[in-house]
């Protein structure tokens, strides 16, 4: 792999430029998951989104019913022309298709940091669907685990996806997602966030590990990021929404923490906007509503447009 690299005077932008960030990952059609998410939310937060493509899905917000892998070698052209041009800050990770596609990211991000460029990386592990389909073959995962996660500064599975990478049963409570946070870390990912939205519990609590983390500062430390739990059913690409926010937010911000505190209240603020949304089997189709709709991804933009225009929003 050949890697080219924009001159260092190609990089000189000038004050308030927005933060390039680039996702990696498969499309979903609704709009609501997978590019489509991570570009709004990178848009959302004032930044510059890039996409390059590992998939393509039928999907809607009842499900998905097809995925076509994009060939490992397209994937690494397009990674190649990018990274010829374009200075990246962070990039996010999301669904890798299958094992070529997986290796073909990890090489280009390799053949990048031995050029002295460094963007932060957030791996979102699409592993396990919210049915607990497992959504990658063994070797896949096998990749994932083994040469992508080494390259994240932050991974952010959730709990089942958690149990998955270290080969363990899910976490039940507080204390053993914050034990399986600090186990990631053993497996190359400079910080890890294990999401606890899957646990029984009134707020919704992730776990955050990492070297200065906590109480004392230790190599391995952990701190309990909580928000509302929003009683909503329209989650559809929370997931790729929080870890694409956290991409973004990185570059602006003194640490994971702050920046992942920071992506929390982006994706609380636009769960409790979702119900104002009406997209797909969720409300416009007539009898049950069987989807689950997508978070409102430009909730605080629209608002505030709606309101400097002085424009009445009705139903």
């Amino acid at each position: 792999m050949g890697l080219l690299l924009p001159d260092d005077a190609a990089r000189t932008r000038p004050p308030g430029h927005p933060v390039v960030a680039l996702t990696i990952a498969g499309s979903d059609p609704s709009g609501g998951a997978g590019i489509q998410a991570d570009l709004k939310t990178f848009a959302a937060l004032g930044g510059y989104g890039c996409a390059v493509l590992t998939g393509l899905t039928a999907q809607s917000t009842t499900g998905v019913t097809r995925v076509l892998p994009v060939p490992a070698d397209m994937v690494t052209a397009q990674l190649e022309t990018l990274f010829a041009d374009v200075a990246v800050d962070a990039v996010k990770i999301g669904m890798t298709t299958d094992a070529a596609v997986g290796r073909a990211v990890a090489a280009a991000l390799r053949h990048l940091r031995a050029a002295g460029r460094t963007p932060y990386v957030v791996l979102d592990p699409v592993m396990v669907s919210t049915s607990g389909h497992r959504l990658l073959a063994p070797d896949a995962e096998a990749v994932l685990r083994d040469e992508l996660l080494p390259l994240a500064d932050l991974v952010t599975p959730n709990l089942p996806e958690a149990a998955v990478l270290l080969g363990v049963e899910q976490a039940r409570d507080d204390r053993e997602t914050a034990d399986q946070a600090r186990a990631l870390l053993g497996l190359g990912a400079r910080f890890a966030l294990v999401k606890g939205g899957h646990l029984d519990s009134a707020d919704s609590v992730d776990h955050l590990a990492g070297a200065g983390l906590g109480p004392g500062g230790s190599p391995d430390g952990v701190v309990a990021l909580t928000a509302p739990r929003i009683p909503t059913r329209n989650t559809h690409g929370t997931g790729c929404t929080l870890s694409s926010a956290c991409a973004v937010l990185r570059p602006a911000h003194d640490g994971w923490e702050p920046a992942v505190r920071a992506a929390k209240e982006y994706l609380t603020g636009a769960l409790r906007a979702a119900d104002d949304l009406v997209i797909g089997g969720t409300g416009t189709a007539p009898g049950p509503w069987t989807g689950h709709g997508p978070v409102d991804h430009g909730f605080a933009t629209r608002m505030a447009a709606v309101t400097a225009a002085g424009w009445t929003v009705s139903g």
